[in-house]
């Protein structure tokens, strides 16, 4: 079966970086939109970006130029690095994949999550 094992987060001050992981097995990890979310309390979960089969990308404009997201193959993984982290960036990140259906994914699978804090 499909699963997505998060890891990489923590505590960071203000500025600082991160580099989040998405370990991903169960299916050929190439055929499915992946892409990264991420839900505060009392907010709705949001999502960071995401990327296709086809390496194009999406960013939320909140993370634009901060974030990256990028597809190791070889790894089966789904690194999200993180600078000059903001306390609004503060949450639990969530890696999600599923299949592409037209220019949607349906986001089918989730990992556990992982907490990222950061203090100003």
């Amino acid at each position: 079966q499909v699963q997505l094992v998060e890891s990489g987060g923590g505590s960071v001050q203000a500025g600082g970086s991160l580099r989040l992981s998405c370990a991903a097995s169960g299916y050929t990890f190439n055929s499915y939109c992946m892409g990264w979310f991420r839900q505060s309390p009392g907010k709705e979960r949001e999502r960071v970006a995401n990327i296709g089969g086809d390496g194009n990308t999406y960013y939320a404009e909140s993370v634009k130029g901060r974030f990256t997201i990028s597809k190791d193959n070889a790894k089966n993984d789904l690194p999200l690095q993180m600078n000059s982290l903001k306390p609004e960036d503060t949450a639990i990140y969530y890696c999600a994949a599923g299949p592409k259906y037209g220019s949607s994914c349906a986001w089918a699978y989730w990992g556990q999550g992982t907490q990222v804090t950061v203090s100003s």
